[in-house]
């Protein structure tokens, strides 16, 4: 394998209301959230892609799928925290993510600094080591009709010396 691996992750959650809205591990005040099996963190599960797919790991879905009841509700900083295990019993460690999510609102700025700190933490990085950068669809497609929420992430990976 080789010491440096690059992987992307994309994920998509529709839009309900009655659900808490989670991204990037933090909780954002809406009057909708991301439906899904656990608490549909579209921010974190296209980060835990992009990290087994760097290592050609398959995705979460193969790793939490959502037939297992285990993972019902399950907070995905868990997942994020299995998914660093994962690639660092293979030798490697993540060096940055970078990240963009896609929706009409709310605005998330406020909440950035916050995710990135979660993120951060998680996989053992600088801050300045995650970048989370948000756009509208300019109100085009379901984004834009604010009926779902998508997430995109590149993270790099580096393998550790040993």
């Amino acid at each position: 394998m080789s010491r440096i691996r690059i992987g992307l992750g994309i994920d998509f959650h529709q839009l309900v209301e009655g659900r808490d809205f989670w991204l990037g591990g933090v909780q954002v005040p809406h009057h909708k959230g991301a439906l899904g099996h656990s608490d549909a963190d579209v921010l974190l599960h296209a980060i835990c892609d992009a990290m087994l797919g760097a290592l050609s790991l398959g995705d979460i879905g193969v790793h939490f799928p959502d037939t297992d009841n285990t993972y019902k509700n399950i907070d995905s900083k868990i997942l994020l925290a299995k998914c660093a295990q994962l690639i660092g019993e293979k030798g490697y460690q993540v060096v940055n993510v970078d990240s963009t999510l896609l929706l009409q609102a709310p605005k998330i700025k406020p909440y950035v600094p916050a995710m990135q700190e979660v993120i951060a933490k998680i996989l053992h990085i600088s801050v300045e080591d995650v970048s989370v950068k948000a756009t509208t669809t300019e109100k085009l497609g379901f984004v834009g009709r604010e009926e779902g929420v998508t997430a995109h992430a590149v993270v790099l990976l580096e393998h550790l010396p040993g």
